[in-house]
């Protein structure tokens, strides 16, 4: 049968009920939909999609996060198009909702995360399995680390050097686990940020985030040169992701921050 839904655009959406073909284009949800047991209705992800390892490799990848191959998700035939509103682009959804229903998403916050598990258990008849998910992370976010005060900055480019800011899921993060980002006033959800900038920002420590950007060992002396009173921690930017990376991320950013 036929199902009409309201995306977060508020965009109605036609599709047929329950999807059997989904083509996921956005890494965080790919998890997410392997998490409500969909496996074998998942037909098409994005090559960024690598969780979960061991089974995602089964899915055929038809996209990119701001590219696609029109004719790669044409041949999987797709009952059913997942994207969120800052993974992919505006253009994106206007070319591929020509030929299939598309589904827009939004996490910008640790409660939209819980949303968009409950939405996609909804939009794929999965509603019990999103609400154990959910349970289940929000067990894990009771035991993330209390961290009161500590300012801090989580960098995820170089070239130029770009933080999270505002309206962002990390910053949600950050926001839970007490940690205080002075970026957030800044312009933009990933402001740019120059050295001048991060020698005010009173930083106690400096999180070097390993995606996008693959931030490793080698990079530390950059910041100390300009920080050297400052911590700098490689953290792995994957445990930062909204969907069941949580399951695991609790108690790696515990290791790393008591």
């Amino acid at each position: 049968m036929n199902k009409t839904v309201v995306d977060k655009l508020g965009r109605s959406v036609t599709y047929s009920f329950p999807p059997k073909r989904i083509v996921s284009l956005c890494p965080g949800i790919t998890d997410t939909l392997f998490g409500l047991d969909l496996k074998d209705e998942i037909v098409g992800r994005t090559r960024y999609c690598i969780h979960p390892e061991g089974k995602v490799e089964n899915v055929q990848a038809v996209a990119g996060t701001k590219d696609i191959n029109l004719d790669a998700i044409k041949a999987v035939k797709p009952d059913l198009i997942i994207v969120e509103k800052e993974e992919n682009t505006k253009e994106i959804v206007e070319e591929l909702e020509q030929y299939f229903p598309v589904y827009v998403a939004e996490v910008q916050t640790i409660d939209d995360a819980f949303q968009m598990i409950e939405d996609m258990g909804a939009l794929t008849d999965r509603i019990q399995p999103a609400s154990q998910l959910v349970n289940a992370i929000r067990e894990q976010f009771k035991k993330l680390p209390n961290i009161e005060g500590m300012r801090t900055a989580y960098v995820i480019w170089r070239k130029p050097y770009m933080v999270v800011g505002k309206d962002t899921y990390i910053q949600s993060m950050l926001d839970r686990m007490g940690f205080i980002n002075p970026f957030i006033h800044s312009e933009g959800r990933y402001p740019a940020v120059s050295v001048e900038e991060f020698q005010q920002a009173e930083l106690n420590c400096l999180l070097l985030a390993s995606e996008p950007f693959p931030y490793k060992e080698k990079h530390i002396p950059e910041f100390k040169s300009f920080l050297p009173d400052t911590e700098i921690i490689l953290v792995d930017g994957e445990m930062f992701w909204y969907g069941p990376r949580i399951l695991e991320a609790a108690g790696y950013l515990r290791s790393k921050f008591q």
